[in-house]
């Protein structure tokens, strides 16, 4: 149990480290959602699947139904790993808070359904790249992280960063709404995560 959530930290960690990069490409160039930070945050995948860290969207697509609670403990570290690298934004002379609010106000004007079912395909990518990454194929991992990012798809570690970066008035003002809206972000990651299980047979996969 020490172990797991050690790992799930420090995979938070490493996606807290990714996120940071994204905003601050986003502060550097003005323009939110930059496709340089978009490939820059493929770092976080990199270091989750090159140390075998435990990542809540790394791990779920092929979790059994008997670790159902590990699984919410691995986010549960996730979580905590982003707040540590949250806490190292609050030093950046750039404003990283001001582009994670960007990122978050995107997320409310999205509204909760839509993010839920966004963050699906998120889910599916990540679950994909990881697969491949298994097999030594990484391709798809420096691709689909990317993808991801531009299409737009919620990924709930790299949220839970946002949030924790965002001004304490923004947090206070729109805490339930972001609460809802990042409970359907987890579910939609949750089943994207498990499409391919769902849709095709386990001979082919």
């Amino acid at each position: 149990m020490k172990n797991l959530l050690r790992s799930s930290i420090f995979a938070g960690i490493a996606i807290g480290t990714a996120g940071f990069g994204f905003l601050a490409s986003g502060v550097q160039s003005a323009v939110y959602g930059s496709l340089v930070g978009a490939v820059l945050f493929s770092f976080g995948l990199l270091t989750v699947v090159g140390y075998r860290l435990k990542l809540y969207t790394g791990t779920a697509g092929f979790i059994k139904r008997n670790e159902a609670g590990e699984l919410f403990l691995i986010l549960a570290g996730n979580i905590v790993g982003c707040l540590c690298m949250a806490f190292l934004t609050r030093m950046s002379p750039m404003d990283i808070q001001g582009a994670a609010q960007k990122v978050m106000e995107l997320r409310l004007g999205t509204g909760a359904l839509k993010c839920g079912l966004l963050a699906i395909g998120c889910g599916f990518i990540m679950t994909t790249a990881v697969h491949f990454a298994r097999k030594s194929q990484y391709l798809p991992l420096l691709f689909g992280v990317p993808l991801f990012i531009v299409c737009g798809f919620p990924h709930c570690v790299a949220d839970a960063f946002y949030f924790l970066c965002v001004p304490v008035a923004f947090v206070k003002a729109h805490f339930l709404q972001v609460l809802c809206v990042y409970v359907c972000i987890v579910l939609g990651n949750l089943v994207g995560c498990n499409l391919y299980r769902i849709v095709l047979s386990e001979d082919q996969y």
